[in-house]
């Protein structure tokens, strides 16, 4: 187990169709063995054939050990989750999308008896014009910090610039900030000044030979063409991305933050 002073978290990029299903299933437990890692938070909104996630596999994903599920701009298309969306606290959707929209965008949860505030932001450039990500994610730190120092954010955005902005923005008041949704792990994991961890991109679970998670010929094909063709899920040898992150429970600073990839077999 880790030292009774920190958390040892680790926080997975987007889970994409079956491969990376799959993938999340073989290997979670190994990673959580070799990390000794105390809590895992999963973005989940691609896990249903690259579109949502249903709520089988919400639930497969918490009797995996997921502890947190956090989302993005797909997480409305599966009809099924929606209910649990309101009902559901460790499942989240950006909480940047307006109050009418169901589901909540920020969870505590009890670990070894401490608690983690996890928070999930969605970014505006290059996607829907939500709400000021920068207004409603310090709001929601300043609330969550008045029940725990410890706070880790999923943003879910396509812009770097942004992504890098929002993290220095709340550098020093969140434990861990991380990007999802390019599917393209980034190599710029740092601890920032004032002791958040920091990546841009967590990466893809999912198919590692394919272009974003999709099968390589029909995107090529769509490039091409420029015609709506819709994407199909490349089955191909999956992989998991993500980080570690180290923790100071005390504090909330960031002690570490590793990065990581493993490929599995089909």
């Amino acid at each position: 187990m880790s030292d009774s002073k920190t958390l040892a978290v680790l926080l997975l990029g987007d889970v994409c169709g079956q491969p990376g299903c799959r993938a999340l299933f073989m290997g979670l437990g190994s990673l959580v063995k070799d990390f000794r890692a105390d809590l895992v938070v999963v973005n989940g909104e691609n896990a249903a054939n690259g579109f949502g996630l249903s709520s089988r596999l919400m639930d497969q994903f918490f009797a995996l050990g997921v502890h947190v599920i956090t989302s993005g701009n797909h997480i409305w298309q599966q009809d099924d989750l929606l209910p649990y969306l309101d009902s559901e606290q460790r499942l989240l959707r950006p909480a940047n999308y307006p109050p009418q929209a169901p589901g909540h965008g920020s969870t505590i949860v009890d670990c070894k008896g401490y608690k983690v505030g996890v928070l999930n932001l969605q970014g505006r450039q290059q996607l829907v014009s939500i709400d000021c990500p920068f207004r409603v994610g310090l709001d929601q730190v300043q609330k969550l910090r008045k029940q725990t120092p410890m706070i880790l954010v999923d943003f879910h955005a396509e812009n770097t610039e942004e992504k890098e902005a929002l993290g220095l923005y709340l550098d020093g008041k969140v434990s861990a900030f991380v990007g999802t949704h390019t599917h393209v792990q980034t190599a710029d994991e740092k601890i920032l000044p004032l002791k958040t961890a920091y990546i841009t991109d967590l990466g893809l679970c999912g198919p590692s030979e394919s272009v974003i998670g999709s099968d390589p010929v029909g995107s090529i094909a769509k490039q091409i063409s420029q015609m709506p063709l819709r994407s199909e899920i490349a089955d191909h040898p999956p992989v998991l991305q993500g980080v570690f992150v180290t923790i100071e429970v005390d504090t909330g600073n960031a002690v570490s933050v590793e990065r990581f990839t493993r490929t599995f077999a089909l």
